[in-house]
């Protein structure tokens, strides 16, 4: 689509320039990843009251990789080389399987905006772990809006909990935040020769296998919940997971990981905004402040560095 867009445009003689093409469509679809994942938070608070973390995770799963296994059917298949393949493995069982079960457990405790707030940890965990394993460069930017945004990120976090949060919920949020970091930083070197969608396609259903345990209690769940659960799930399965991981995939790589996942600090604010709309969880004043820092830091973090 955008090699026909481009196309077009330079017919009616209108430039665009690759260098900011290449620059706009990986940010667009981090952007679009960012955006279903804040609804992510939302949905597992809502699909939670119905369904165990489990069987939530392993439905949302299938329904992912049914849908990018249809489109992975039509597309061609490079074969994976066993670091890769080991990579894929890795990814799929620790950001796919391990992280929405300890999400999923971890929303039944605390709220959506609070869940938001410490899993966003995990993006400064990718960053020392993309210096360390990837070689990247970590820019005077990059760390001084990493750490505006996630200043804002604590401010959200403060501002949307009347209470502590139950330690319990805490430590599986902040293990969610580790077990996705890994994954990002594992996925990143394969898709330097394997598509976003095929890459997507094997992590979820990797995910999917872990989470077959949990089979038999999906089974007995969709009998008894109500149809407004099964429906968030099915949005959880084609939004959230089919679209924002392939989405994040194609972003990933085309862009240094630590910058990439400075991006990510823009979930609580939309997370907030969309469980005031939709679960009714209002944020005061001070949430908004800790939003605008979020926006600053994430605008320092994909600047270019000086020189």
């Amino acid at each position: 689509m955008a090699v026909v867009t481009a196309s077009k445009l330079k017919e009616e003689g209108t430039t665009f320039p690759a260098s900011r093409r290449n620059t706009w469509l990986p940010l667009g679809a981090a952007l679009v990843s960012v955006v279903l994942w804040a609804s992510a938070f939302v949905g597992i608070r809502a699909a939670g009251r119905a369904f165990s973390p489990g069987a939530l995770a392993l439905g949302r799963l299938l329904v992912g990789s049914v849908l990018l296994g249809g489109l992975q059917a039509t597309r061609p298949y490079v074969r994976p080389t066993r670091r890769e393949l080991a990579l894929l493995l890795l990814a799929g069982l620790l950001w796919f399987g391990v992280y929405n079960v300890v999400l999923n457990d971890a929303e039944r405790r605390v709220d959506a905006g609070t869940a938001a707030m410490l899993v966003l940890v995990a993006p400064i965990i990718i960053v020392a772990l993309a210096a360390i394993f990837l070689k990247e460069r970590t820019t005077p930017n990059l760390l001084l809006g990493g750490a505006l945004a996630f200043a804002g990120v604590v401010v959200i976090g403060f501002a949307t909990t009347s209470h502590h949060a139950p330690l319990a919920g805490v430590i599986l949020c902040l293990v969610a935040a580790l077990a996705s970091a890994i994954g990002v930083v594992a996925e990143k070197p394969v898709l330097n020769r394997v598509t976003a969608l095929q890459v997507t396609w094997t992590c979820c259903a990797v995910g999917a296998i872990v989470c077959l345990p949990f089979a038999p209690l999906l089974m007995h769940e969709l009998k008894t919940v109500p149809f407004s659960a099964i429906g968030w799930l099915l949005f959880l399965g084609v939004f959230p997971t089919s679209i924002a991981f392939t989405t994040w995939a194609y972003a990933l790589a085309r862009g240094a990981a630590g910058r990439l996942a400075a991006t990510a600090y823009l979930i609580p604010p939309i997370a907030i905004f969309l469980s005031w709309l939709i679960l009714g969880e209002a944020p005061g004043f001070i949430a908004i402040a800790g939003g605008a820092l979020c926006l600053v830091g994430v605008y320092i973090a994909r600047k270019e560095a000086a020189g």
